[in-house]
């Protein structure tokens, strides 16, 4: 089992049950100019045998002019090592073709060297690869690492578990002068996490291009718990980001989440704190996204519907303006629109939104839950699926999010069915 799987199965503990039924609407087009099917077909570039391909790709790619995708698996590479539990695998760094190709880049040994990388990667102007493992280096909770063009990995920071956090399970950002910032689940102030967790709420860090480790903030549970989601930056250096528990501690036995903001002192200002009962939304996921206005946009799990998954909603899309005020885009119902959105957003030149869901779709699939869609979210509040997962070689339950490219494509992962595909990548044309 995956780590992102293990996570989610411990932090959502409600089966979805309430299902809404799909209703297929039959379109007669004169024009072949107009070909809605497309936006429906799924073009899977490669799928992974989690073997030493790599297997479960959990997170967001990136993608260069060639048309080339990077990303990380969680599982796979290394299978014959000691040090990985084999036949699992420690993880990989990946690049596969326009065409398909796939070539593992590296492959992750434990510690002293990362492990397990959960979370996608950033790329610098020199072409070199900056990461998260949840596990590995020294004490065994979790790396920073840059790979460079040549596929030589360094570890640029090992976490302790302590004060300076642990378990980092989101993408890291740059700055223009090349610091990095990032996130750790735990750890930070073990001895002042007021949700009762003894390993600490997490922290927010920075490295410097010399690699000089700091902790801008420590969550204490009131203010959030668990930012495993990853940071977005303005121009005047202020971070924003989110954390799936905390907030209003007494939401859910521990809070509900935030949104949070930093400024470059690193002084902490609570945005929103997710609550129920109500319709806004509650355990953000996904990383914000932030258009040019200064607006924030991301999803929440649960909430929205609250007829919906046993009254505690299947999601929302949200944005939250520069005032602070959140406003409710749109709630997921389960049914054929999906259900439990769980990874980042993208944005195109006109507005719309474009994103991922754990569940819903084909309803028939998944044991009556579905295996998840793309959604499309227009400017008006208007949800498309574009694509409902099968549970075949295209795979189920996406959690890594999406990249666009300027033609309108969509490029993602699958983590897999684990019975004929350990995962895969894939494209959607417009």
């Amino acid at each position: 089992m995956s780590i992102a799987h293990l996570r989610r199965e411990q932090a959502t503990s409600i089966h979805v049950t309430n299902r809404i039924p799909a209703f297929a609407v039959v379109l007669l087009l004169l024009s072949l100019a107009i070909q809605p099917a497309r936006a429906q077909t799924l073009k899977v570039l490669y799928n992974f045998s989690n073997g030493t391909d790599g297997g479960i790709p959990n997170s967001i790619m990136v993608r260069d002019q060639a048309g080339n995708l990077y990303g990380t698996t969680e599982e796979g590479g290394d299978i014959n090592s000691s040090n990985c539990n084999p036949p699992q695998g420690c993880g990989t760094v990946f690049k596969v073709t326009a065409r398909g190709k796939e070539t593992v880049i590296y492959d992750f040994k434990n510690n002293p060297d990362a492990a397990y990388p959960g979370a996608g990667l950033s790329q610098d102007s020199a072409g070199n690869f900056y990461g998260t493992t949840f596990l590995g280096g020294a004490s065994n909770m979790g790396t920073v690492y840059k790979l460079d063009k040549t596929g030589k990995e360094t570890v640029l920071y090992s976490f302790t578990g302590g004060h300076d956090g642990g378990n980092p399970f989101s993408t890291v950002i740059f700055d223009p002068e090349g610091n990095l910032y990032g996130t750790t689940e735990i750890g930070g102030d073990t001895a002042g996490c007021r949700i009762g967790d003894m390993n600490g709420c997490g922290v927010v860090f920075k490295i410097s291009p010399s690699g000089k480790f700091s902790v801008l903030h420590r969550f204490n549970g009131y203010d959030g718990a668990d930012p495993e989601a990853g940071l977005v930056r303005d121009e005047a250096g202020n971070l924003y980001g989110t954390t799936f528990a905390g907030g209003i501690t007494s939401c859910h036995n521990g809070g509900c989440g935030t949104v949070f903001k930093l400024d470059p002192a690193g002084k902490e200002t609570v945005l929103l704190k997710f609550n129920v009962p109500g319709t806004g939304g509650i355990f953000p996921s996904g990383p914000l996204i932030r258009d040019a206005a200064g607006n924030l946009y991301g999803t929440t799990e649960w909430g929205g519907d609250l007829s919906c998954n046993q009254q505690v909603g299947c999601g929302t899309v949200f944005k939250l303006d520069k005032t602070g005020k959140e406003t409710v885009l749109y709630k997921f119902k389960l049914g054929a629109d999906g259900g439990l959105p769980n990874g980042p957003l993208v944005q195109d030149a006109a507005g719309n939104l474009y994103g991922t869901t754990y569940s819903g779709g084909i309803l028939s699939c998944n044991g009556g839950d579905g295996c998840g869609v793309i959604f499309k979210l227009d400017t008006a509040g208007k949800e498309t699926p574009l694509y409902k997962f099968k549970d075949g070689s295209d795979g189920k339950q996406p959690n890594g999010g999406l990249v666009r490219d300027s033609a309108g494509s969509l490029y993602g992962t699958t983590p897999g069915n684990f019975a004929s595909t350990w995962g895969s990548v894939f494209e959607l044309k417009p």
